[in-house]
């Protein structure tokens, strides 16, 4: 059972970069097949999908955020996070990890983590 827990600072101040980490158990990142995403949800808002690195190191993202979004990976810490600069409050928002195992079509989810933009 693949496990998910997102860290990172809870208050972040505008025009800083948000800097988040997603730490897995129970499989491994490089898994073939599987897709590793962010995935935030403003107050009173729905999900967004903001971009996802998959099981070979490959990244894409949302086109409304990519000029701002980076995700990336550490394989040795089985890790990956993101980072989202030039903040404003409209970032504020809860933001999970997700993984997707594209074979078999399982979904995993972290807990989700407040992040708060401060302007």
């Amino acid at each position: 059972q693949v496990q998910l827990q997102e860290s990172g600072p809870g208050l972040v101040k505008s025009s800083q970069t948000l800097s988040l980490t997603c730490t897995v158990s129970g499989g491994s990142i490089t898994t073939s097949y599987y897709a590793w995403s962010w995935i935030r949800q403003p107050p009173g808002k729905g999900l967004e999908w903001m971009g996802v690195i998959d099981y070979d190191g490959r990244s894409f993202y949302s086109p409304s955020l990519e000029s701002r979004t980076s995700i990336s990976r550490d394989t040795s810490r089985n890790q990956f996070s993101l980072q989202l600069s030039s903040v404003t409050p409209e970032d504020t928002a809860v933001y999970f990890c997700n993984a997707i195992d594209t074979a078999w079509g399982h979904d995993y989810w972290g807990r989700g983590t407040q992040v708060t933009v401060s302007s």
